[in-house]
């Protein structure tokens, strides 16, 4: 085998090696279907906005291709668009800019769509299972463009109301209060 031989050989099977973890599907490390970690909880909203702290739990799908683009198959089914309108909101606020209410960690987000949100976001809790909670959380979070590269979905597979997720320009969250 020649060096060139060679060299070709070895990038193939290092891009084939990194590419592994894109198609990752983490169900192990999500919670058994008899142990809910959705709980009944009082709400942790506070007066001024003051979003709830974090637990600093993340979505296990976050940085995985499969988990981001279910999670926005999962965005049409459950007719989240019917208020965020693709993200770029409509009743519901905005997911793609860098405007959070009531924060941006994958913790933040669960809350939000297990527990609701007054004046409008309702409660999903025990309505929807916690793997696609997770799902949801991670295509929220890829739709402010700060998920990588090779996570995001390539195209849409129905008509596009923007830019691709992969093609927008990072925006850092900030925290806001209500408006």
């Amino acid at each position: 085998m020649s060096g060139r031989e060679f060299l070709a050989t070895a990038t193939v099977i290092l891009m084939v090696t990194a590419a592994c973890k894109r198609e990752e599907r983490p169900f192990e490390q999500l919670p058994k279907t008899a142990t809910r970690t959705q709980p009944v909880t009082e709400t942790t909203l506070h007066p001024g906005g003051v979003a709830p702290p974090a637990t600093g739990q993340e979505s296990p799908f976050r940085d995985n291709a499969w988990g981001i683009s279910e999670g926005k198959r999962l965005f049409t089914a459950y007719n989240c668009v019917g208020c965020h309108a693709n993200g770029g909101g409509g009743m519901g606020p905005p997911l793609m800019d860098d405007k959070w209410i009531y924060g941006y960690e994958g913790a933040n987000i669960y809350q939000t769509i297990v527990e609701g949100r007054p004046n409008g976001m309702p409660a999903f809790r025990n309505k929807i299972p916690d793997a696609q909670v997770w799902m949801l959380v991670a295509y929220v979070q890829s739709m402010s463009g700060n998920a990588p590269m090779d996570a995001l979905p390539g195209r849409s597979d129905h008509m596009s109301s923007g830019t691709p997720e992969n093609a927008r320009r990072a925006q850092v969250p900030r925290q806001t209060g209500p408006h």
